[in-house]
C-alpha cells in the first residue's frame, strides 16, 4: 500500500474529510497492511515542539531503529487504519526460552489511539531489564519513558537481547467496532490486540516459555482465555504486572511511548492545521482536550477522526451541539397476526374426494351455519 502526504490544495473541503466511510474488517476488530518502507520527516529548525506535522524533506526509513524514526514512521501510516510493527528478532532469541510482556496505553482516552505493545528477552535477561531503568511506565517521566526506549534499539547490550512490537489501534476502529450491529468491547479488543501480539512473536520464531500479562478484567479468566489458547505457554495474568514484572514494564514503555508520538505527529485528514498542544493529552479530564472537543464539532459529521466518538464526554459534546438524527431501522420481528395465507381461500378435498371447506371465521365466531335449503 502506497503512503502519501496531502497538500494543502488536496484538502479542498473539510465537511468532505468527514465523510470518509469507516474501517471495516473481517474480524470487526482491526485490520493489519503490510509494513512498506516509511518516510522520515525532517522537522523545520526552531520549531521547540519536534511533534508537530511539519512539512519537510523525505528519506525512505524501511524500520524503527531509535526514537529519532518513532515519529516519523507513525507520521506515515494511515492514522484511520491499524498498524502493526514488529522490531528485529534477536539471535539469542530463536534458540533460548524466553519471557515476554504485555502491556498496554491509552485506554481510557477519549483522543488518539490505543497502543498494545509486547517485549521479549531470554529468561536469563533480568538485570538488563533492570539496567535499563525498567518500571511502571506511569510512574516514569516522559523524558526517562524516551530515553529507556531509545537504549532499547540503539544500545548493543539491549537490542541484542531484547525484541518488542506494539500495536496501534486507531480511535475510529475502536469507536467503529464498540458502536457497530456487531458490538464488540472495549476488552475484547484489548484481547484480541494481545492475542494477535503473541501469536505474531511466535510466529516471528520467538522461542517464547512465559507469558506476563497486565490484566483487562477479571484476570483469572483472562489467565484461562489465554491458556487455552497457548497451552504449550507458561502464563500469568495479573493486576499491576507493570510494576510486578520488568518484562511488562519494558511492554508498558514500547506502548506508551509509541503512543506519546502518535500524537505528538497526529495528521488530521480533515484538514485542520492543529498540534498536541492544541488538544492536550486527550483525557477527559485535561482542560485542553475538553476545549478541543467543545471547538471542533461538525454539525453534521461530529468529530474528526481523533475522537473516539464512543466516548460518554464526545457523545454529550455531540448531544449539545451538533445536529440531531434519527435512524428508522426495520422490525426484526415477524407480526403476530398477518392474516390468513392465501391458501386458506381454495378449496380442497378428502381422501373420498369430497370437498372440504373451511366455515367463514365471521359465522364461525357467531355460532351461525350456511342455511342451503329453505
Amino acid at each position: 500500500m502506497e503512503t502519501t502526504l496531502k497538500t494543502k490544495k488536496e484538502i479542498t473541503d473539510e465537511e468532505d474529510a468527514f465523510m470518509g466511510s469507516p474501517v471495516k474488517t473481517e474480524k470487526e476488530i482491526d485490520s493489519f497492511e503490510a509494513i512498506p518502507a516509511a518516510l522520515s520527516i525532517k522537522m523545520e529548525e526552531g520549531n521547540d515542539d519536534n511533534d508537530n506535522q511539519s512539512e519537510a524533506s523525505i528519506n525512505p526509513v524501511d524500520k524503527i531503529t531509535s526514537l529519532k524514526t518513532l515519529g516519523p514512521f507513525i507520521a506515515s501510516k494511515d492514522n484511520t487504519r491499524n498498524t502493526r510493527y514488529l522490531s528485529d528478532v534477536p539471535e539469542i532469541c530463536l534458540r533460548v526460552p524466553c519471557m515476554l510482556g504485555v502491556d498496554e496505553a491509552g485506554r481510557g482516552p477519549v483522543l488518539g489511539p490505543m497502543v498494545y505493545g509486547i517485549a521479549y528477552c531470554p529468561l536469563n535477561s533480568k538485570q538488563i531489564l533492570t539496567d535499563l531503568g525498567c518500571a511502571d511506565s506511569k510512574e516514569l517521566t516522559e523524558e526517562k519513558r524516551d530515553v529507556i526506549f531509545d537504549n532499547i534499539n540503539t544500545q548493543h547490550y539491549a537490542n541484542s537481547c531484547i525484541g518488542w512490537a506494539v500495536e496501534i489501534i486507531a480511535p475510529n476502529v475502536i469507536s467503529n467496532n464498540m458502536l457497530g450491529r456487531k458490538k464488540c468491547s472495549l476488552n475484547e479488543i484489548s484481547m484480541n490486540a494481545a492475542i494477535d501480539l503473541i501469536h505474531a512473536a511466535l510466529e516471528g520464531g520467538v522461542n517464547v516459555a512465559e507469558v506476563y500479562v497486565d490484566t483487562v478484567g477479571p484476570p483469572e479468566k483472562y489467565q484461562e482465555k489465554l491458556q487455552k489458547i497457548f497451552p504449550q505457554l507458561e502464563i500469568t495474568v495479573a493486576k499491576k504486572a507493570d510494576s510486578t514484572f520488568p518484562i511488562v514494564s519494558a511492554a508498558s514503555i514500547c506502548a506508551k511511548v509509541t503512543r506519546d508520538h502518535s500524537l505528538k505527529v497526529w495528521q488530521f485528514p480533515e484538514g485542520l492545521k492543529l498540534t498536541s498542544k492544541d488538544f492536550g493529552s486527550g483525557y477527559p479530564g485535561d482542560p485542553i482536550t475538553r476545549k478541543f472537543l467543545s471547538e471542533n464539532v461538525n454539525y453534521i459529521f461530529g468529530f474528526p477522526r481523533i475522537v473516539r466518538f464512543s466516548w460518554s464526554t464526545a457523545q454529550n459534546a455531540l448531544s449539545e451541539t451538533a445536529c440531531v438524527v434519527e435512524f428508522d431501522e426495520p422490525d426484526s420481528e415477524k407480526p403476530k397476526y398477518a392474516g390468513p395465507k392465501l391458501t386458506t381461500f381454495f378449496q380442497s378435498t378428502t381422501k373420498n374426494g369430497e370437498v372440504k371447506r373451511e366455515q367463514c371465521r365471521l359465522l364461525k365466531e357467531r355460532f351461525l351455519d350456511s342455511v342451503v335449503d329453505f
